[in-house]
């Protein structure tokens, strides 16, 4: 029989808080150890999942990562932009900047959520499978700095080939191999330039991913349906990467009444 946490309802104590400043300065300070199986690139559901504590999600890895990506890109003709995604853990935003600084070094068409904002991983799938839509050549593909259901204190990085859904196994394989033998040389084949630099580069470009993800939802969903039904929803995204498109579709869509209010 399941029983209720003393927690629930309660804010948390502050022994369970991570300490944010002390998870970035391991992200950054911390090297791996390649004798150390725990410590290189193992890739799961299409991505490398970490902590900076453990020396499992460190810069040293997501500039393998991302380099790796790079060789793999071209070693499969993919040509078109890269849709680069992030959530709101405490180590996503610090390895978004790496992942950019090796893209734009590898001159990688990168497109970033303006502001430096964050985006679930169906909206950067959306991205990829809308760009793609009709071509055959210039495809694009995508990266979500994401460990999904992980705890706060990890990182985690997902390439999305060009059909927009996680990688198969024959492609985490290569990606993994490859990001692993920079590593243990020291990262000294993989291209990087300052952030600063990386942000303004000619491959880099800001957009807005929210709305046209929202605006496209009334496609596959009945949302007149919803409206009409008279339902009082309630939605937390609980400070993660849908937070910023709570209320969108409310305002645009739905709610013709206050008592209709969704999200």
């Amino acid at each position: 029989m399941e029983t209720l946490s003393p927690l629930a309802g309660n804010p948390a104590p502050p022994e369970l808080l991570v300490d944010v400043t002390q998870l970035e300065r391991a992200y950054f300070d911390t090297s791996p150890d390649v004798e150390d199986p725990n410590q290189l690139v193992h890739f799961g559901t299409s991505g490398h999942r970490g902590s900076s504590q453990r020396a499992s999600f460190n810069e040293s890895h997501i500039l393998a990562i991302t380099q790796a990506i790079c060789d793999y890109r071209r070693m499969q003709g993919t040509t078109g932009p890269l849709y680069l995604g992030m959530d709101t853990h405490a180590l996503s935003a610090p390895a978004q900047r790496t992942a950019l600084e090796v893209l734009a070094a590898n001159e990688v068409e990168t497109l970033i959520q303006q502001n430096d904002g964050v985006t679930p991983t169906p909206v950067i799938s959306r991205a990829i499978v809308v760009y793609n839509r009709d071509r055959k050549t210039n495809l694009a593909d995508g990266i979500v700095v994401t460990p999904s259901h992980n705890p706060p204190e990890d990182g985690g990085f997902k390439y999305n080939p060009p059909h927009g859904g996680p990688a198969d196994t024959v492609t985490t394989s290569w990606i993994e191999n490859r990001a692993n033998e920079l590593l243990r040389t020291r990262n000294v084949s993989v291209k990087r330039m300052p952030f600063e630099r990386a942000l303004k580069a000619a491959t880099t470009h800001e957009e807005d991913f929210i709305h046209p993800y929202v605006n496209d939802l009334s496609n596959i969903i009945d949302l007149e349906a919803i409206r009409v039904a008279g339902l009082s929803l309630a939605v937390d995204p609980l400070g993660g990467g849908g937070l910023p498109f709570c209320g969108l579709p409310a305002r645009r869509v739905l709610s013709t009444e206050k008592k209709n209010a969704v999200w």
